[in-house]
Parts: C-alpha cells; sequence; structure tokens
C-alpha cells in the first residue's frame, strides 16, 4: 500500500513508523499510547454511549459523533466524524493504537475514513512486535469505526 492512498495525517504517522527501525517501533507506539485525549466529560457518567471493541485484548471502548465541519476547513461542506476512545493506562499497546487512529482519523469525512484500506494497521510494521492478536484488535478498531460511520453518516449526506 502507498501511503498517498492514506489521509494526510494517517500517511504521516504511517511514515513515521515506517522510517524508524523495527525495534524503535514498540518505543513509538508507547509514546502513541501516552497521547490519546481523554473522553469529554460527557461520557464520564454515562458509559453506555460508548461501544465496547470485543476483539481487542484489553478493555477498549468508542464512540464516534459527527458534527458540521469549521468553516474555511476543506470539509466544510459536510459533516465530519469525531471519534473518542477509552482504554486504560496499563493497556498501552491497545492505547496506542487507538492513539494513532484517533490522530489520523478524528475530524475527516465520513468518506475519507471508508477509503483507509483495512489493512492499514500492518503498514506500522509492527507484525513481528506484537502478537496476532493484537493486530487484530487494531484491525478490528478501524473495522469498527468504518461500520459505525457507514451507519452513522452515509456518504450522501
Amino acid at each position: 500500500m502507498s501511503t498517498n492512498t492514506l489521509p494526510a495525517a494517517l500517511a504521516e504517522i504511517v511514515e513515521d513508523f515506517q522510517a524508524v527501525e523495527e525495534r524503535e517501533r514498540l518505543q513509538l507506539l508507547l509514546e502513541f499510547s501516552q497521547s490519546l485525549p481523554e473522553l469529554p466529560e460527557r461520557y464520564h457518567d454515562h458509559p453506555e454511549l460508548l461501544e465496547q471493541v470485543v476483539e481487542c485484548q484489553s478493555p477498549l471502548f468508542i464512540s464516534i459523533e459527527t458534527e458540521q465541519a469549521p468553516e474555511g476547513t476543506p470539509s466544510a461542506s459536510g459533516p465530519v466524524v469525531r471519534l473518542f476512545f477509552s482504554a486504560p493506562p496499563e493497556a498501552p499497546t491497545t492505547r496506542g493504537f487507538a492513539s494513532v487512529l484517533h490522530e489520523g482519523l478524528d475530524g475527516l469525512t465520513a468518506a475519507e475514513i471508508l477509503a483507509v484500506p483495512d489493512d492499514m494497521p500492518e503498514e506500522l510494521g509492527l507484525t513481528r512486535l506484537v502478537s496476532p492478536l493484537r493486530m487484530r484488535g487494531m484491525a478490528a478498531m478501524l473495522g469498527r469505526i468504518k461500520r459505525k460511520v457507514r451507519g452513522e453518516c452515509p456518504l450522501g449526506a
């Protein structure tokens, strides 16, 4: 896969992972785990608004919202997708994957997210460093995002 088929922010993240030696990629993933944004306060008392990604080895919860893009942005003509993740600090791999997806996809349109290839997680070059179960967990996160986006923001919206 060429990174020019990815949205710009996600392509940059993939390039960052590919630019470092394999053994340094886990450290980069751990750095991402530390930058996963906290959930907005409206979710603190309403865990039912979050959906668990059961394919993940560690507890991971996600919520997806749409909002109108700010005026003056390229996607101002339509809604953008906002992603919210909850993963425990003691699950740095899961948090790292969630943070990569948040940084790479949050604020994009539904069409941009749906165009991301399903095998994008493999492009991070972590397949020999983390278990196949963890890689399936990241692929499941991306798949869940896409399913939710398809359901909540039809492409005609």
